[in-house]
């Protein structure tokens, strides 16, 4: 999902989410374009007393959303699967726990990884309402596009993708 350039939340503007979840009771998806200023995964290691990675310390740790920021994901390709891991598109999947984080370190992990702190929720109904109002504009989910178009120029080729100038994109009525 990409956000609307009219969003009223602060916390989206610019936003690329991969849903991961979704259905009539809920949405659950990562926003995989805002990467955290100050963490690594160096320093997340770290902080989750892991020890110092062997590889892909100075990998950048993105802010998954608003909600309950202290819980961790990994969107990652499918070539390296743990028990645990979901597959939320083709080629794609997500890793919740701890072991994918040693797995990405110790260099025997999957080739593409974006490691997320947080999350975006809706409720029933609030994420199509929100679709409905222009606040998000869908892209079919794409393993190439996630892992191999820098994460800074991800809204932009979203928009790109789509074929439409978000300079010239309506206003919608509602807020995220």
């Amino acid at each position: 999902m990409i956000a609307s350039p009219h969003i009223d939340d602060s916390r989206f503007q610019r936003s690329v989410i991969m849903m991961c979840q979704h259905d009539q009771s809920a949405a659950m998806g990562v926003v995989i374009n805002q990467r955290s200023a100050q963490l690594e995964l160096s320093h997340l290691c770290e902080t989750l007393e892991m020890g110092a990675p062997r590889f892909h310390g100075d990998q950048p740790v993105y802010i998954g959303g608003p909600v309950d920021g202290s819980r961790g994901f990994v969107i990652h390709s499918t070539d390296h699967m743990r028990p645990e891991s979901i597959a939320v598109a083709n080629d794609i999947a997500l890793t919740s726990s701890v072991s994918i984080l040693q797995d990405i370190t110790n260099g025997v992990g999957p080739v593409h990884s974006i490691i997320l702190l947080g999350y975006a929720g809706w409720h029933a109904g609030q994420i199509e309402q929100e679709v409905s109002s222009n606040i998000w504009l869908n892209l079919p989910a794409s393993s190439n596009f996630l892992f191999n178009v820098e994460t800074h120029n991800l809204w932009d080729k979203a928009y790109a993708t789509l074929g439409i100038d978000p300079a010239h994109y309506a206003s919608g009525m509602g807020t995220a």
